[in-house]
């Protein structure tokens, strides 16, 4: 670079003084594969929009957790252990959880039966 250009590609983050700072937090969803069969795919919406609802309240690192897990879950080329051991993931911290993540635990439970797993 010459004559002061610069060139930069990605997420800048500039904190000043404060306290509790997080930096970046990026919650996005999972694209949920079309090729999925309609019952499926339908009951993996259900599963990210109560996900997302219940995202404010669980500790980051359980948040991180579901994340990872819902890429597996939502995507096609996910092998059929793969989606399982997500699956289990989100139920596992559900069950952490509690009674506030009842539905969430009832969604897994659904995509499992319909995966013939459950």
């Amino acid at each position: 670079m010459t004559g002061g250009d610069s060139y930069h590609y990605g997420d800048v983050v500039n904190m000043n003084d404060g306290t509790g700072n997080t930096g970046i937090v990026k919650h996005q969803s999972p694209t949920i594969a079309q090729q999925l069969p309609a019952d499926q795919r339908e009951a993996i919406e259900r599963l990210v929009r109560l996900l997302e609802e219940l995202r404010g309240q669980i500790p980051p690192g359980s948040a991180e957790t579901v994340d990872d897990s819902l890429r597996a879950i939502a995507s096609v080329t996910s092998t059929p252990q793969e989606r399982h051991r997500a699956l289990m993931a989100v139920a596992g911290v559900a069950a952490v959880i509690g009674p506030l993540a009842q539905p969430v635990g009832e969604a897994v439970h659904a995509i499992l039966r319909l995966l013939g797993a459950g």
